[in-house]
């Protein structure tokens, strides 16, 4: 089975460099002319309930039937949410937690080991329950934190967290061969579907 785990598309918090988490923003009109459909077709996608994804999901899948996973949401970020770097570079709680490479809760908001458990265990019943069913694929699209907990835990070549927030609209394809018995995915190929500002 194949896998694709993808992000959705720009949003004007992305282009302010403002923490999103589960703040429910949607795409910018830039953002959602910039998304191109997907080359490849699928009859269900799995969404975040968050609408800048079930957004891009409705532009790279328009005949597919979207399936809202609660627990496919981007990490919460509490106090942080709605505000960028510069606007909290003299704040306590933000400086404690960048200083703690960003492993501590934050203030109203969720720890990463919490939401990477919360976002895994969903993954996971997901690819479970779609090879079960002798599924070809499985569609997600999702969020750059969904992506990065995901890939951290379960692909292989092994990377840190970090290494794996793909561009706005763009993921990763992934062979589930080795789930059954490793709970691995092997990466196959990185995959962007924006077209260039001139197309739009």
């Amino acid at each position: 089975m194949i896998i694709y785990l993808l992000r959705h598309g720009t949003t004007q918090y992305n282009v302010e460099k403002r923490y999103q988490g589960q703040r429910d923003i949607p795409l910018s009109e830039e953002g959602r002319a910039r998304v191109r459909r997907a080359d490849f077709t699928t009859d269900v996608v799995y969404v975040s309930p968050l609408t800048r994804a079930r957004q891009t999901a409705q532009i790279l899948f328009p005949e597919a039937r979207q399936i809202v996973v609660e627990d496919l949401k981007e990490m919460n970020f509490g106090s942080f949410e709605g505000r960028n770097y510069i606007e909290m570079e003299h704040d306590p709680d933000y400086l404690a937690w960048v200083e703690a490479n960003c492993e501590t809760s934050c203030p109203d908001g969720e720890r990463k080991d919490q939401f990477c458990a919360r976002t895994c265990a969903a993954f996971a019943k997901l690819v479970d329950q779609a090879l079960r069913e002798k599924r070809d694929k499985l569609v997600i699209v999702a969020h750059g934190g969904t992506q990065m907990a995901v890939m951290e835990r379960y692909c292989v070549p092994h990377h840190e967290y970090y290494h794996w927030c793909a561009p706005n609209a763009g993921g990763y394809k992934l062979d589930a061969s080795l789930w059954p018995e490793k709970q691995e995915l092997t990466l196959l190929e990185t995959v962007q579907y924006t077209r260039e500002p001139s197309q739009c």
